[in-house]
């Protein structure tokens, strides 16, 4: 039986396509209260984008205070970047707003361009982003029509493999550090092919020794915590 009485546990999440994390953390804190008619501490070391799925690591009782660790940890990525088009979000959430050419843009280009980001690279979050400027968060105020501005941070990609080519559509899988925006890595690719990026699909697939092959989706945590049977590193 899962031991409530420690709700000390490491609960790794298949994030929902469109879930925020915020409710996926909403979700489990209901199915722990609904089962065990109580409410723990509990929280996630890692946000991922409403459109983005993969893994979400949440924590609940004395593992929170483990959230910064996880968080620092190394993350890996897979995902597809649309060249010849861009977005205000860098991602599909919002319509396009320009197109560029592409047919300069050859399989050879693209694989050049990977090197410009291996290493240190200097990065600008998106403005909708949960970034913090004066005390408030990116996105408010540019869905206020606010004019944001972001400074640069420095981001280590330590991988960047191209996985599929078919025009306008690339794969990718990334691996890189704490703090790091794919979607700014979609829009910045762009810029190197002289041309324009936003990210249409994004899946983490890793942190630190965490990988999304151990992962439940909702439905079977839901299940598990019924009937009792979650992993042993569900409880740790």
């Amino acid at each position: 039986m899962l031991d409530i009485s420690n709700a000390a546990h490491v609960i790794l999440l298949d994030k929902p396509y469109r879930w925020t994390s915020f409710q996926a953390v909403n979700k489990l804190k209901y199915l722990f209260r609904q089962k065990y008619g109580t409410k723990i501490k509990i929280g996630h070391a890692g946000t991922l984008d409403p459109l983005a799925t993969g893994l979400l690591i949440i924590c609940t009782g004395k593992f929170t205070k483990e959230i910064s660790t996880y968080q620092s940890q190394e993350k890996e990525y897979i995902g597809t970047f649309f060249l010849g088009a861009t977005t205000p979000c860098f991602d599909k959430e919002k319509e396009i707003d320009f197109h560029f050419p592409t047919e300069h843009i050859t399989e050879k280009k693209i694989l050049e361009a990977t090197k410009k980001f291996i290493g240190e690279i200097q990065q600008i979050p998106p403005i909708f982003s949960a970034v913090k400027v004066n005390g408030e968060r990116a996105y408010d105020k540019a869905r206020r029509g606010d004019e944001v501005e972001i400074k640069p941070r420095i981001v280590t990609l330590s991988e960047f493999e191209i996985t599929r080519i078919q025009l306008p559509e690339v794969d990718f899988r990334i691996v890189c550090s704490k703090g790091t925006y794919i979607r700014s890595i979609a829009r910045d690719f762009g810029l190197e092919l002289n041309s324009g990026a936003h990210l249409t699909a994004l899946c983490r697939t890793r942190i630190g020794d965490f990988k999304l092959e151990n992962t439940l989706s909702v439905e079977e945590f839901e299940k598990k915590i019924s009937e009792e049977t979650l992993p042993k590193i569900f409880s740790k």
